[in-house]
């Protein structure tokens, strides 16, 4: 599976290599995604969730608890 990112969405973009002859192959740009582990304070309990590094600014930036409850929302299981 593409490696995307849990809070933010973020996916492989895809695109040419163009080389100097300007003959063109098929190449991705692969997101960096990086697993990070919180703490869950009102669960007791650490989450392991696979984030690119806005998301993990995001989480930074709003909480934790609010990103989790956002991303049950969209229905996904943590």
């Amino acid at each position: 599976m593409s490696p995307h990112c849990q809070v933010t969405g973020r996916q492989p973009g895809f695109g040419k290599s163009v080389s100097h002859s300007h003959k063109r192959t098929n190449r991705r740009w692969d997101p960096n995604i990086q697993k990070k582990t919180y703490l869950l304070p009102s669960e007791g309990r650490r989450i392991t969730l696979a984030l690119s590094t806005k998301g993990i600014k995001t989480v930074d930036r709003d909480g934790i608890e609010a990103v989790v409850a956002r991303i049950r929302t969209r229905g996904e299981k943590i």
